[in-house]
């Protein structure tokens, strides 16, 4: 389910996207980050997601995830991350990491989970061609927020991953 209260549509990241999937990534695999605040709810979801969609479809993607803060660095996902990716069947296997000016040159397309990710991605971006790689995770043509469930029950994780899967759905098949 998407909350209309957080969809916001962006001309701007649609152009940035579209030169982003557009460019060649030299015959490899798209390069794919997604970020959130602390790393170990939403980016490592929805890296899982992606990778899993992406498999079942036969796309080559290279996928890894990120926070923009050093509060969990070196963890597991969240305990009710990893049980509802259990519960769906989907492997998760990550720890936890700071995204740093750097990982621009390693992804050809930086996910932000929200709209604040979006901000400190943009601030730590070097210059245009990584401010270009940044964007938001779509449904149906128009930008969502993914709540953050950090501190609150089960249920809202598996919201966040039913929002993820139609938002990477919608970016896998943006790819294309």
């Amino acid at each position: 389910m998407v909350d209309g209260s957080s969809l916001e549509r962006s001309r701007h990241d649609d152009v940035m996207v579209e030169e982003v999937f557009g460019r060649s990534t030299g015959g490899g695999a798209l390069r794919v980050c997604f970020v959130c605040l602390g790393n170990i709810c939403r980016s490592p979801a929805a890296q899982a997601v992606f990778i899993e969609l992406a498999a079942a479809d036969g796309v080559d993607v290279t996928v890894d995830s990120a926070g923009t803060s050093r509060y969990h660095l070196g963890e597991t996902p969240h305990e009710h991350t990893r049980a509802e990716a259990r519960r769906r069947g989907i492997a998760i296997d990550h720890r936890g990491r700071q995204f740093t000016a750097a990982d621009f040159d390693r992804f050809d397309v930086v996910v932000a989970m929200d709209a604040a990710n979006q901000r400190d991605l943009l601030r730590l971006a070097p210059d245009d061609a990584a401010r270009a790689k940044v964007t938001m995770l779509q449904v149906g043509g128009v930008d969502v927020e993914v709540p953050d469930p950090w501190g609150l029950p089960a249920n809202a994780y598996a919201e966040m991953f039913d929002l993820l899967h139609a938002a990477c759905a919608d970016l896998l098949a943006r790819t294309r």
